[in-house]
């Protein structure tokens, strides 16, 4: 029973550090890179599309993203998409490639970047003590229903705090190297 809250914890914890990488790539560094467009969404047909599903999508460079659609009168609708989403990037049109150009960062834009970063992962650490907290309750219940002695009560609590401590340098690893990555010119 102990084990099976444990393991719980742990894949709950697992998740909220999963969801803040899948968070932070979507961010705009100096880099280009395809995850940036992977939550824009197409007109196609009378259907919502995802772009990946339209277009091949890839590097030019390091700074630039190529999209060539599968069908020529695309072009126009994945300009529309790109413009409306919140990438802030212009995408300029040759034939029927398109192109992102990735401007570099000025510094004051990379200090609000670091401060998105931060928030983030402040968010996933309240994720995981939630699930800490979600847990230690489980373990109480197992107690109150006298389904589990004291000594195993306070020896669960003990592991589940120290998976948690253990989740938590790895938020804080993923955001500090985030902000590394967002700092370096």
């Amino acid at each position: 029973m102990i084990n099976d809250i444990k393991n719980d914890a742990q894949t709950r914890m697992g998740k909220s550090i999963d969801a803040l990488k899948h968070e932070l790539t979507r961010l705009r560094t100096g880099r280009a890179s395809t995850a940036l467009v992977e939550g824009i969404r197409v007109p196609y047909y009378g259907a919502e599309m995802p772009l990946n599903q339209v277009a091949s999508v890839s590097l030019g460079d390091s700074r630039s993203i190529l999209i060539t659609p599968f069908e020529k009168n695309m072009v126009g609708p994945i300009e529309k998409a790109i413009l409306a989403s919140d990438i802030g990037i212009t995408p300029n049109t040759a034939g029927t490639t398109i192109r992102l150009n990735m401007p570099p960062l000025t510094e004051e834009r990379r200090r609000e970047l670091a401060k998105h970063v931060a928030h983030e992962g402040e968010n996933a650490k309240i994720a995981i003590r939630n699930v800490r907290r979600d847990a230690m309750q489980k373990v109480k219940d197992l107690l109150k229903d006298k389904q589990i002695t004291e000594d195993e009560e306070r020896r669960a609590d003990d592991e589940i705090q120290k998976l948690t401590d253990r989740f938590v340098k790895d938020v804080d690893a993923v955001v500090k190297a985030k902000e590394e990555e967002l700092m370096a010119l």
